[in-house]
């Protein structure tokens, strides 16, 4: 409660009170690395960097769109940064909101190579195979992350949001974050809009391995992977971090015990990964939200 009033009167003290999907010119940042799609960087500029989602672009990195269209209008599905070297996407990001949180299909399955990607840098859509070890091709933005259209869940299936998990890791594991996740966003009375970032490491300390694909490229197996949230309950904002070692676990994560021993600042998880998370937030904001994370507000 303390966070909670501490955010809430540094908000007005700095004279920053926005909605949820609304930003101050002043707090938009710089691409670094190279845009993809049909889209020029201009516009994406515009139109993206308000997006509170989207951590700041990496060198190099592929800013990658998939939109979809609700109610007439065309909206942003999920986005992710890629790596075009180790193959592998560094986050991907998307939200939960009054727009989208609604369940309306089922699981697609249809895995494919990204259409936004040139087909010089497809892996193909086929399992993840390493000496003769079998990796799942492990969703980032989940399945069940997009419900709202057969065309929003058939883009989770892009390769680009696969990333090699450990079965066990992504059946048993991981699975139960997302769920949580999950019924986070789709409650309204607990947030206007929540935003998510997930992701493996790829950087060269944080990797187990590659495989290797049949067209001779190699993808990055994570040794660790990530969740970042960002919530917006009536213009107070409060964030939370997940971070967990990529290996087979005895423990059950859907307790909340067990998540209670990945938790880590926003902060913490910056250090640790390299990522600038939540970059769109103004400063006073995110300073106050991103030092710590008062589990209680999260229902843990």
């Amino acid at each position: 409660m303390k966070k909670l009033l501490y955010v809430w009167m540094t908000v007005l003290m700095a004279g920053i009170l926005v909605a949820c999907d609304d930003l101050l010119e002043d707090d938009l940042f710089d691409f670094d690395g190279v845009v993809l799609g049909t889209e020029s960087q201009g516009t994406l500029l515009a139109a993206d960097t308000t997006l509170m989602e989207i951590p700041a672009l990496q060198q190099g990195d592929l800013y990658i769109k998939h939109n979809i269209v609700l109610n007439g209008d065309t909206v942003m599905n999920y986005c992710l940064a890629y790596d075009t070297v180790k193959f592998h996407s560094r986050w991907v990001a998307f939200r939960f909101d009054a727009s989208n949180r609604t369940k309306n299909t089922g699981r697609n399955n249809s895995f494919m190579d990204d259409p936004e990607l040139p087909s010089r840098l497809f892996i193909g859509a086929a399992s993840f195979y390493s000496n003769g070890y079998n990796y799942d091709r492990g969703h980032l933005c989940a399945s069940n992350d997009r419900l709202i259209s057969v065309a929003a869940n058939e883009q989770t299936f892009y390769m680009t949001n696969m990333s090699p998990q450990l079965p066990s890791f992504n059946q048993d594991y991981w699975v139960n974050y997302e769920t949580y996740v999950q019924g986070l966003g789709r409650d309204a009375s607990f947030a206007d809009t929540l935003y998510v970032v997930k992701g493996g490491t790829i950087d060269d300390d944080h990797i187990l391995e590659y495989v290797y694909r049949s067209n001779g490229k190699k993808v990055a197996v994570p040794q660790y992977y990530y969740m970042a949230l960002l919530k917006c309950k009536n213009n107070t904002y409060e964030a939370i971090a997940f971070l967990m070692e990529h290996k087979n676990y005895s423990e059950d994560s859907s307790s909340k015990a067990e998540k209670l021993n990945h938790v880590v600042s926003i902060d913490e998880l910056e250090v640790f990964t390299g990522i600038d998370f939540f970059a769109n937030l103004p400063d006073a904001i995110e300073t106050a939200i991103e030092s710590n994370s008062n589990t209680s507000n999260w229902n843990l």
